[in-house]
């Protein structure tokens, strides 16, 4: 079968890619992509985030005291 690639085929093509790039590229490269999807993740929500309207501010009472002197 010419089509279906085998969990042989996978490994073989994994060992090839840790040999050129090395294990510690590929976790950089793992750790990149990670952060360049959370940032994309948050990107989205940041404007999701700006169609809603805002929320009304509240006023806080707040007595002051004067300071007294010695």
């Amino acid at each position: 079968m010419m089509g279906s690639m085998s969990i042989w085929h996978w490994l073989i093509v994994l060992v090839v890619v840790m040999l050129v790039f090395g294990t510690k590229k590929l976790g950089n490269m793992g750790s990149d992509i990670g952060k360049a999807v959370k940032g994309f993740k948050d990107g989205v929500k940041g404007s999701e985030d700006d169609v809603k309207p805002a929320a009304p501010q509240g006023t806080i009472d707040v007595d002051a005291k004067e300071k007294k002197q010695p």
